[in-house]
């Protein structure tokens, strides 16, 4: 079965019909979920959304765009409740200069919350845009290679990707691999060994082709899968079983008591 290791459906996108659509999950071939915070808000929601679904699991922490709102009881918090059963990860995290330009402080926060991982003894999911060497220079230097976790949403580079694999990091592919501008992303997937792949919606976000510009949701990662199969010259099943057992690996869950 299907492990997205990737979503967000605490999103007000999926407000008129989150309870009948994950209820439906495992019915439809999606064995577990990850529910990945992103601003203090939707990681206090998360853990809501976890207690009402025994095979949907959390992440908690901050992204990039939000941590210019950050405050020290804010840091305290995710220190403390990082603790809560069937939280697997600190994420989303990382570095994002696309639309904002506070670099010094997303460093620092990115730095901050990996101690907080490091401390916990969790995977990172990391986000990364606009920012490849930033990203790595910032782990590499905080002492990432420790802590392991997913380059959520990989979009860069044969040679970036080789770096965070080099460091032990699985790399998350999604809906994004079956796009037509997606060459480079293609050429990752083919270069890469499927033992550090893992699959991932994103959602609603990066709904893949022949479903794009509408809303995501776990349902909609066969068509990933049968692009990284095509690619990988495998077929879908074990694509699903290669990458549904790395997932397990990351978060720990199947593998120790959670």
């Amino acid at each position: 079965m299907i492990f997205d290791t990737h979503a967000h459906y605490d999103d007000a996108a999926f407000d008129d019909d989150r309870e009948q659509l994950l209820e439906r999950m495992r019915n439809r071939g999606v064995e577990y979920i990850v529910n990945v915070g992103a601003s203090m808000a939707s990681s206090k929601s998360t853990i809501g959304l976890i207690r009402r679904f025994p095979y949907v699991y959390g992440a908690l922490g901050v992204h990039p765009d939000e941590v210019a709102e950050l405050i020290e009881e804010d840091y305290k918090w995710l220190e403390k409740n990082i603790y809560k059963p069937k939280i697997v990860a600190v994420g989303e995290i990382g570095l994002d200069y696309h639309w904002n330009d506070n670099k010094k402080q997303q460093i620092e926060a990115f730095a901050r919350q990996m101690d907080i991982a490091r401390e916990a003894k969790l995977p990172i999911i990391v986000h990364s845009r606009d920012a490849a060497q930033d990203t790595f220079d910032t782990m590499k230097s905080n002492n990432a290679q420790d802590i392991g976790g997913i380059i959520h949403c990989f979009s860069y580079t044969k040679e970036m990707a080789e770096k965070f694999l080099d460091m032990g990091f699985y790399l998350g592919v999604g809906g994004v691999v079956t796009f037509d501008n997606a060459k480079k992303l293609r050429e990752v997937v083919e270069y890469m060994p499927m033992d550090r792949l893992v699959i991932e919606t994103d959602c609603p976000y990066l709904t893949p082709v022949p479903n794009r510009g509408k809303r995501n949701d776990s349902f909609n990662l066969p068509y990933v899968v049968s692009k990284i199969a095509e690619i990988k010259g495998i077929s879908s099943d074990e694509v699903i079983d290669i990458t549904t057992a790395n997932a397990k690996s990351i978060y720990g869950i199947g593998m120790k008591q959670i």
